[in-house]
């Protein structure tokens, strides 16, 4: 039978592994790259998994003083959409970290998701 000295410092090892592990999952999304798009592709935004954009491309088409409103509201779609699929590209990689932790389904731990 393990002291509770082995089982503490088994449970803090264990703890140092899964912050370790949810740091390079951090560094992970921010290399996976979506694209938020709108106006039937007139607007896209690029944006990495955590959320930080890296541009925007906005079709000439649209530069005109009279479109402004339109082209505000297109910019904000796309910026949601690219918001969307970042946040369903890292709750994807998160699930796969934590199955990989062998952790149980629907545990809840800070940064999971």
């Amino acid at each position: 039978m393990k002291s509770m000295e082995e089982m503490l410092a088994a449970a803090q090892q264990a703890a140092e592994t899964i912050q370790k592990q949810m740091g390079e999952a951090q560094a992970k999304l921010d290399t996976l790259e979506v694209e938020g798009t709108s106006g039937g592709g007139l607007v896209k935004v690029r944006a990495t998994a955590r959320g930080r954009i890296l541009g925007v491309t906005i079709d000439e088409s649209l530069m005109k003083p009279e479109e402004r409103q339109m082209l505000e509201d297109l910019v904000t779609a796309a910026f949601n959409d690219a918001r969307d699929k970042a946040d369903r590209v890292s709750a994807t990689e998160m699930q796969k970290m934590q199955g990989g932790l062998g952790l149980p389904p629907g545990l809840n731990l800070p940064g999971f998701g």
